[in-house]
């Protein structure tokens, strides 16, 4: 609730700013949904070539699957806001653009009911590790890169598509027990052990693939 509050503010601060700009700056706003989730942008061009963006997007995606031997329920928290600019190409409806994001992206796992697990390498029972919950976050602010295009469907009306990579940074893993052993020192030594497995199986989500497709309205 706090990240959509804070992204509503950032939206209407700049729908404010835009708002008292000169008469004939172009001023868009849209929603979006794409592999960051969904999300509202507002689009400013002040010329021809060259516009500036921000907004936000959100979304829990639940999964269940295995990681380092071990099964989990997942969910992926999907949270940004953003501030990009985009090099518009003249008579082309192509676009560069490079931006910023605050990142809250997090993927949170919690383990399902096993007979045993086996914990950097060793076998223990239910009872000894109880719960492993882990938590993988990354850079709070994280640099994008992509492309897109921009599609003028009438006067007040556009369709846009992106598709880009947002580098969040190498993921920071945690992995926590609640079981008989949770304080247990050799224990503990083999979960640290499955952590970095864990966290090997994820450092590919330090580059983050992005494609979206847009709805715009111009005032």
């Amino acid at each position: 609730m706090k990240f959509l509050q804070k992204t509503i503010f950032m939206l209407l601060l700049t729908v404010g700013y835009c708002g008292s700009a000169l008469a004939d700056d172009d001023l868009w706003v849209g929603l979006k949904a794409g592999t960051l989730g969904f999300g509202a942008e507002i689009t400013w061009r002040p010329i021809r070539w060259l516009d500036v963006r921000a907004g936000g997007n959100f979304f829990n995606y639940d999964d269940a699957g295995s990681q380092a031997g071990v099964n989990y329920d997942a969910t992926l928290e999907l949270q940004t806001i953003y501030l990009t600019g985009n090099f518009r190409f003249p008579l082309s409806p192509f676009r560069v653009t490079a931006g910023a994001f605050s990142n809250g992206n997090e993927l949170r796992l919690v383990s399902q009911e096993m007979s045993s697990f086996n914990i950097g390498g060793q076998t223990y029972s239910s009872a000894d590790v109880g719960i492993l919950e882990s938590r993988t976050s990354f850079d709070s602010v994280s640099p994008y890169l992509g492309a897109g295009f921009d599609f003028r469907l009438m006067n007040r009306l556009g369709l846009s598509f992106d598709f880009g990579v947002l580098w969040q940074g190498e993921p920071v893993v945690t992995l926590t027990s609640d079981g008989a052993l949770a304080t247990n020192e050799t224990f503990l030594a083999q979960l640290e052990v499955e952590r970095q497995e864990l966290a090997d199986e994820l450092k590919d989500a330090k580059a983050y693939p992005v494609v979206s497709i847009g709805f715009n309205f111009n005032f």
